[in-house]
This record gives C-alpha cells, structure tokens and sequence, in this order.
C-alpha cells in the first residue's frame, strides 16, 4: 500500500489534557491533531488543602474530552489532508498516564457517576502523582519482603504510593463505603479502550501488561497479579478483589476490542474499527519516539518517564530502585525498563509561579538569563525532590533542598540550579543502570520541554555525557498509541516495522561540550553526595566544607 492509503488514531491522555493524533500508516504525516483541556479542579487534578499529597481526577474529563478530541482531529484532518477519509481509519490506540486507576461497579461503570459518590474524591481516578499512600506502600513493601520478595525484584525492590495497589488499600483505610462499592479497580489505560469498544464485564476485559507488571507487580512466572493469599494478608478485602481481577494482561499490539456503535456514532467514525490493548503514555511515547537497542528515551513533561528496551539475546537483572523490568511493556519479545523521577516541569512550575509570581512569559526571561552563566557560577546546588524521589530511592517523603543561597543570588541562578539538579537526578538513575550492565549509548528526548528549551537539552547533554537527540514529532505518545493500532490491525508486522517506516528526529543532535562536563562531574559528586546523605539512612558525609566547595568551583 502508499501513503495516503490508510491511517491510524492515537488517542494519548495526559495529566492535563488529552489529545488525538490521526497519522499516516506508511510515511508518518500527521494529518491531524487536536488537543481538549481538562474542565474539572485545577488543571483537572482534584486537590485536597488537608492533605497535599492528594491527586485526583475525574472519569466525566476524560469521557468528555474523548467526545470532543477526535471528531476534532478528523476535521483537522479532512481540512488538511485531501487523500483522508475517516473509512481510511485502519487501527485506534490509546495511552494514558500511570498508575491511575479507578474504582468501577461490576459492569465497569466508575463510581463517580453514583450520585452518592459524585463529589467524593475518593471515588474520582486517583492521579499517577497522588503520593497520599505512603504508608501503605511502605506496609506492602514489608509485607512483601516478608512473604513474596519475587514480587519486589521487578519493580526495584521497593513498592511505591504511585501504585495500584497502594491507592487500594489507603481508601479501604480512609474510605471504606467507596471501597466497599468498587467491583475492581481499573487502570485508566484498560478503562478508555473498554469504553471505545463497548467492554462492560471483567470477562471481556483486556488489561495492559505495561501498567499490570509495572504498577501491579503482575509477572507470569507467579501466575499473573499477585496471589489471593498475598493479597489478603495486606487486607482481606484485598483478597476479595483479587479474585475478581483478570487472570491474564497483554501486549499492547492486541486487539482489545472493536469500536462499538455507540462511540462511532459519537465520534463520526465507522464502527468495528479494532482498538488496541491501551498502555501507559510514558512507554508508548518511547514507542513512537523510536526507543531501542541502547537508546534511552526520556519522555519529559510534568515529570520524566525514562524507559529502555532490552537486547532481546541479553538477560537483564533485577535492578534496585527502577520502577519495574516487565517483558512486553514496551513491546513484545523484550523487556522494558522503566525508571524517573516524579517533578522536572513541576519544579520549574512551581518556581516561577509560586516562587517568582510570575506566569510562562517569565519562562522565557530567566531561560535567557540563566543561559548567559557558566556551569557552576551560580554557586549552588540543588536536590530535585519537591514532589519524593521516584527512582532510584522510591520515597515519596523526601523534599527538596538548595544549598549555596547567598544575599546576591539571583532568580536566573536558581532557575539554572533546578535545571541541573533534574539533569543530576536523571544521572542517578543512569549511572544504576550501567552498574547493572545495561548500556545507555545516546539519549531520545521527547516532550514541550525537549522541543522548546535548548538550555535545558544542553545542560543534560552535559551533564549525562551522551549525544541528546530529539523526536521529529511533538506527538511522541500519541504516536506510539496510533502505532499500536497499526499493529492491532495488522499493517505492521511488529514494532520494528512500524518505527523504521514512522520515527524521525530533528535535525539538531545537543553534544556535550567537554568543558561543561569536567565541571559537571566535579558537582555531580556533590550531588551524589547530598543524594545519599538525604536519601539513603545510615550514609554519613562530612558536609562541612560543601559549601566552601561550591564556592571554590564557582570561582574557577
């Protein structure tokens, strides 16, 4: 077949917003695009002023926003595209953020639309960043180590309040009436594609390999989720559950479902088209930014999703603090490797608009001044921690912290500070995965942040040492997911396939400048310094003459 002849839909659900991505199943044009912003709380996050660790979000956006996005696309396409045409639509895939999962009724239907549960935020999707399970996580962490520690080997060695299950057990603790009303909880990832396909049982579900084995400690070799005695030793209302989740997750490349004819009509799209096993955003964004073997793809936003594929002839070992190594993830026949760290735009976010006062034009102001100083001149030194450590500590409860602070420290000094203190952080995580053999040869970068801010891809070009490439699309997740419903409906063989004849990258590659990174390596040991001494009990530094250090290399 040639271009023009068929396509695909990428339906990709951020934190704030959704977006749907229509692209050409055989040279990569996206023929349309549509963005819809969530209507609900802040942003469409939920939050709660007695606990800032809630994060929540309501299934109404998401629906709402599924309704408006793709008819968008599909007019950004016919406008623009004369060969489209929505009979052309070969394959729907869908990705979303993770862990969000939702409490659901035993027809799938969320407990939010239950008038007594409307304004009860316990029973809204409970956001990838909702850190309000610390405890719990740390309960199942005990527990597992107690009984099961084969669960925690392929997920870093430490459960995370990020997860499924942890989210489970803290509203049984703060609200057993919503717990007591959900049937399962679903991962928003597996909700949308039963929607799009008209699923309404656990028996027709499909659920994703990437968010169960990341998120769910799911792994075949023990038989799928963890087991029913497992899981009633946290609770036994746990256990109940569990009996009821399905017994078995998929690759992204399967078919969930076909388009019912209730969403085609409300879409404008012929019904039966297959829909794709949804995933989550951050490895169908590596997807579709081209991930593979060596390349790291690093998909920057709010937070970072770092993910890797392994060489299918390697053997990869269990390594302390990733968020998971789960053979499908990414795609078949391979494992993925999934690690990041929980704020990067949050923190510059956070700074220039509750620090500074100031809105996203002041973006541009500090990103000129801080690109005019030198590595080190500003003299300080930063722990990237404002929303915990994801990896490679997994501790929620850890916060930032600058050092060096003096009367003349400017706003563009502490600007550049957090942008290194993220590229330090994403080191971190690089350096574990090599002592754990798997090679990173170059960088994928992908995200608003990668395409928009050259100081910030040349500070980590500095700073990991590696050449930085960038996608060509600015699309990355949403690509991937219409990728996935190639695959689903057989256009591609295999993921390979797809990437050779669909990615592409900018013409600018950021390397690291040698200069910069002799510097970068002596503040590096600084860091790691601080990132132990915080993070890591029983470390013990001596941080006296730190301060004085930093000093002495912002002098040279």
């Amino acid at each position: 077949m040639q271009a023009g002849e068929r396509y695909a839909i990428g339906i990709d659900y951020g934190s704030n917003s959704v977006r749907c991505l229509i692209v050409d199943c055989f040279d990569g044009h996206e023929a349309g695009v549509s963005v819809w912003n969530y209507r609900g709380g802040e942003a469409g996050v939920y939050l709660s002023q007695n606990n800032p660790h809630i994060a929540r979000q309501c299934p109404v956006d998401f629906i709402d926003g599924l309704a408006a996005v793709v008819p968008a696309a599909v007019t950004a396409a016919v406008e623009s595209t004369s060969a489209f045409a929505v009979e052309k639509i070969a394959g729907i895939g869908v990705d979303f953020t993770g862990s969000t999962p939702l409490p659901v009724d035993e027809k799938l239907q969320p407990l939010a639309f239950q008038e007594r549960f409307a304004e009860n935020l316990n029973a809204k999707a409970w956001m990838w960043k909702d850190h309000s399970s610390a405890a719990e996580a740390d309960f199942i962490t005990k527990k597992a180590k107690e009984m099961r520690p084969q669960y925690l080997k392929k997920c870093g060695g430490t459960y995370s309040s990020e997860w499924l299950f942890s989210k489970m057990l803290h509203c049984l603790n703060v609200d057993p009436e919503v717990f007591k009303a959900s049937y399962i909880w679903l991962e928003m990832a597996d909700y949308i594609p039963a929607l799009l396909c008209g699923i309404n049982s656990v028996a027709d579900l499909k659920v994703n390999i990437c968010a169960a084995g990341h998120k769910a400690m799911y792994n075949d070799e023990w038989g799928g989720f963890p087991d029913v005695e497992f899981m009633s030793a946290l609770a036994p209302e746990l256990g109940e559950i569990r009996k009821r989740m399905p017994q078995k997750a998929y690759t992204a490349d399967n078919m969930a479902g076909r388009l019912c004819a209730e969403w085609a009509a409300k879409l404008g799209l012929p019904s039966g088209i297959p829909v794709a096993v949804g995933s989550l955003d951050a490895h169908l964004g590596a997807v579709g930014a081209g991930v593979g073997n060596g390349r790291m793809v690093k998909i920057i936003g709010t937070s970072v999703c770092d993910v890797m594929a392994s060489k299918p002839e390697v053997e990869v070992p269990d390594i302390p603090g990733v968020c998971g190594i789960v053979e499908g993830s990414i795609m078949p026949g391979v494992k993925g490797i999934e690690a990041g760290q929980t704020a990067v735009g949050d923190i510059f976010n956070w700074f220039v608009g509750k620090v500074c006062g100031g809105d996203a034009s002041l973006f541009g102001k500090l990103t000129e001044e801080a690109a005019a100083l030198k590595p080190a001149q500003s003299g300080l030194l930063a722990l990237d921690w404002e929303n915990g450590n994801r990896c490679i500590l997994t501790d929620a409860r850890l916060t930032g912290l600058i050092m060096g602070l003096t009367l003349q420290t400017t706003q563009a000094e502490i600007y550049r500070c957090l942008l290194e203190a993220t590229a330090f952080g994403a080191r971190r995580i690089l350096d574990r995965l090599e002592e754990y053999g798997v090679e990173v040869g170059e960088v994928i970068a992908c995200g608003g942040i990668a395409d928009k801010n050259p100081l910030f891809m040349q500070i980590y070009a500095d700073v990991l040492g590696r050449p930085m490439l960038v996608s060509a699309s600015n699309q990355t997740c949403a690509l991937g997911a219409a990728m996935m419903g190639m695959l689903a409906a057989g256009v591609y063989p295999d993921v390979p396939s797809a990437q050779a004849g669909i990615c592409a990258f900018k013409d600018r590659v950021y390397r690291p400048v040698p200069s910069a990174k002799v510097i970068y390596d002596e503040l590096y040991k600084l860091y790691c310094e601080l990132h132990d001494s915080f993070g890591v009990a029983g470390t013990s530094f001596d941080h006296a003459s730190l301060m004085k250090r930093l000093l002495d290399l912002r002098s040279n």
